[in-house]
């Protein structure tokens, strides 16, 4: 587990990062829910007539599928953001889906919960966002700032364009709350 530090007012303390656990499951399903929406503005993607959206790389994580991992992130009791891993135990890592609430975002929080799931696991790590997300290109690229890092294109349903930045996370960082990046020399 990891204490993360915010400046928001609003948010109630302890804030921490942490692997999710089975009595998460019902909060990190229902922050799914926002996050496909949110999602839904850059992917043009609508919910099934039930209003839910898939969920099938939640379901593989909150199985333990191998390879799978969730992180919840909290603030107090309030569930406020969670982060899915896939391919955790191979050498390249992927952060699959990463997600704050509306209410604790610009106050650092997401940057640290990143930075602590990647700084978990040291080695290379993908992730990958929305051409069109903007906020998120700029997120992400914080995150990995001090990396060793590339990007590339790939092109998904709908002629989604995902931008993926390919980083390193260095050994010397784990559990140090600070960058999840080596400096460049």
């Amino acid at each position: 587990m990891t204490t993360l530090h915010t400046d928001l007012d609003d948010i109630p303390n302890p804030v921490t990062a942490r692997l999710a656990r089975p009595e998460d499951h019902l909060a990190l399903r229902h922050l799914w829910l926002l996050f496909r929406h949110d999602m839904s503005g850059f992917s043009s993607t609508l919910p099934f007539a039930d209003g839910t959206f898939r969920t099938e790389r939640l379901d593989a994580a909150l199985r333990s599928e191998p390879g799978w991992r969730a992180w919840i992130l909290t603030a107090g009791v309030h569930p406020i953001g969670f982060a899915l891993v896939r391919d955790a135990d191979q050498p390249v890592r992927v952060l699959n889906s990463f997600f704050v609430v509306a209410g604790a975002r610009r106050g650092g929080l997401g940057l640290q919960f990143a930075r602590a799931v990647v700084s978990d696991a040291p080695g290379e790590w993908k992730v990958a966002y929305q051409e069109r997300n903007r906020a998120a290109a700029r997120f992400w690229e914080r995150v990995t700032a001090g990396c060793d890092r590339s990007w590339s294109d790939t092109v998904g349903a709908g002629g989604v364009v995902d931008t993926w930045i390919s980083f390193s996370v260095g050994v010397e960082t784990r559990h140090t709350g600070g960058r999840a990046c080596r400096d460049r020399p």
